[in-house]
């Protein structure tokens, strides 16, 4: 047997005008409803009641056999709010721990300790991808992707353009970088000028380089593989959103010869970018290439702070499952269990 719970608007509404908020199981003196058990999947709560709003509950029985007790007297109490949602106990504890580790491994990357990345082919290849440009005397290729320069993959395009167009100064190799969208243009310009002025080259930057080609998905593209064929680019690099063009300028940059260097998060096309590239940055890989490439405590701390991350969720996921199936306790389960 077991009680549903009921909340309704005042005394006096109709039976099939009360909401129920729950189910509370036999032998409990106290209950506590949420979100979770409503399934509500990001949809408003109708449950909700401001603090300071007359709340009116009442009860009925629920046997195993389906049949229904009558209603329980109403009773009515004043809503009130929490400082913290107790079910979100293990989503706090996660939270401040992946924090601690951030700071711990950004003070002990600055204290000289080296952090281990595991090496990335695709990451490992930009050097010689550059290389072999300049050695050619031909251009470098920087595609952005067809997403907004608000997106995370067009943002960590633009640290992995940070770090190219530095050894392209450095090499004085010419590097282009048409884009399709007026925002990715200026924070394009800007990150190439800035990268030119750390490497001590400002007079070789060429701000026409970087161009706005078209807001529109396939003229962009075909401009682009047209600019491959004329300038005969060297190696191309695509980093960023990438939706069903992928395999159009990968094939073109193939057709030219070049060394193709690839990465993004849109996982439909990623096995069109191991086709067709040479290496390719997989997911997070293209997150972790900032850090990779720069060695920097600040980013470094982080990336690790996630790995460990990563270990401690999986550790816990077996230990749930070990404990479920071998041992029939739910007490993990219980731990980090959150409403949704």
């Amino acid at each position: 047997m077991a009680y549903q719970v009921y909340r309704g608007p005042n005394p006096a509404t109709p039976d099939s005008a009360w909401i129920r908020v729950g189910t509370a199981p036999r032998g409990t003196d106290s209950y506590t409803y949420s979100d979770e058990e409503r399934n509500l999947q990001g949809k408003p709560n109708p449950a909700y009641v401001p603090t300071g709003t007359p709340v009116h509950l009442r009860l009925r029985g629920i046997a195993t056999d389906g049949s229904i007790s009558p209603w329980t007297p109403v009773v009515t109490g004043t809503a009130h709010g929490n400082w913290f949602h107790k079910g979100k106990t293990s989503v706090l504890v996660l939270t401040l721990g992946f924090w601690i580790g951030v700071v711990l491994f950004i003070v002990a990357s600055r204290k000289g300790r080296k952090m281990y990345v595991r090496p990335v082919p695709g990451l490992s290849a930009v050097d010689e991808a550059i290389g072999r440009a300049t050695e050619m005397g031909r251009p470098i290729l920087y595609v952005l992707g067809t997403g907004t320069a608000g997106e995370i993959a067009t943002i960590a395009g633009y640290t992995i353009l940070a770090r190219v167009a530095k050894r392209t100064a450095e090499y004085q190799t010419p590097i282009l970088v048409p884009v399709l969208d007026p925002v990715m243009l200026a924070m394009a310009q800007e990150v190439v000028r800035e990268a030119y002025l750390q490497a001590g080259r400002p007079e070789v930057y060429r701000p026409e380089n970087i161009q706005y080609i078209s807001a529109m998905q396939f003229p962009y593209v075909a401009a682009v593989n047209g600019l491959m064929q004329r300038e005969r680019t060297a190696t191309n690099f695509y980093m960023g959103v990438f939706m069903a063009e992928s395999l159009l300028l990968a094939e073109a940059g193939n057709v030219t010869g070049a060394i193709q260097i690839s990465g993004t998060d849109q996982l439909p096309q990623i096995p069109f970018f191991v086709a067709a590239t040479d290496y390719t940055l997989i997911g997070e890989e293209l997150y972790a290439a900032s850090a990779y490439l720069s060695q920097d405590a600040v980013l470094l701390g982080p990336l690790k702070a996630q790995d460990y991350t990563k270990v401690v969720i999986v550790a816990v996921i077996i230990a749930g499952i070990l404990a479920l199936t071998a041992f029939n306790w739910d007490g993990v389960l219980k731990l980090v269990q959150t409403s949704v």
